[in-house]
């Protein structure tokens, strides 16, 4: 069941962020006992202000349909990131499209990407293989384009794929610098 008194919701977010640990919020869609009006990260907009100061980095996981958001969240506080892999899972033929998106607000260190499957273990390799396909076709598109050159496709393909996860989570830094 999930927590619906407002007052234990606030204690454990603030208990949370205090760790300086990485709080993965969902936003955007997943759940069928959701309201997905409530679930824009830009509603967030205050406690991502509020919770700067403590060190602790949000992780908007999800964010579909309000994936640019969470890339403009991610794209204007330090210590926010946007993890695309359920939106990627559930668009399909448009994850593409999607991963575009936020890929043109985001930077590049402040995208991640898991597969958030469940149930069947199948929907970790769907959800890898569509992640794959749609970064490959936005990379080919991008330097097709002359938007980047081919290291910047590589570089950018670690980076979502693994890099930023690690340096988010503490599997080692790859990234160092700015986050990009």
């Amino acid at each position: 069941a999930r927590v619906a008194d407002p007052v234990l919701l606030r204690h454990l977010l603030w208990a949370a962020a205090r760790t300086a640990l990485p709080l993965q919020l969902h936003t955007g869609f997943g759940d069928p006992d959701l309201r997905l009006d409530r679930c824009d990260p830009l509603l967030l907009t205050d406690f991502v202000r509020a919770v700067r100061p403590t060190g602790c980095r949000l992780v908007l996981l999800h964010g579909y349909p309000y994936h640019r958001g969470a890339a403009y969240l991610a794209a204007v506080f330090p210590h926010v990131y946007a993890d695309v892999g359920l939106a990627l899972t559930h668009t399909g033929a448009r994850a593409g499209a999607v991963l575009a998106e936020v890929l043109e607000l985001a930077p590049f260190g402040k995208v991640l990407f898991s597969t958030d499957a469940h149930g069947l273990p199948e929907l970790y390799v769907v959800g890898a293989r569509l992640f794959l396909e749609a970064l490959d076709a936005t990379s080919a598109r991008w330097v097709r384009d002359g938007a980047w050159c081919a290291a910047d496709a590589e570089r950018v393909a670690a980076l979502v794929a693994a890099d930023n996860a690690r340096r988010v989570y503490g599997r080692g830094d790859t990234v160092t610098g700015d986050g990009t």
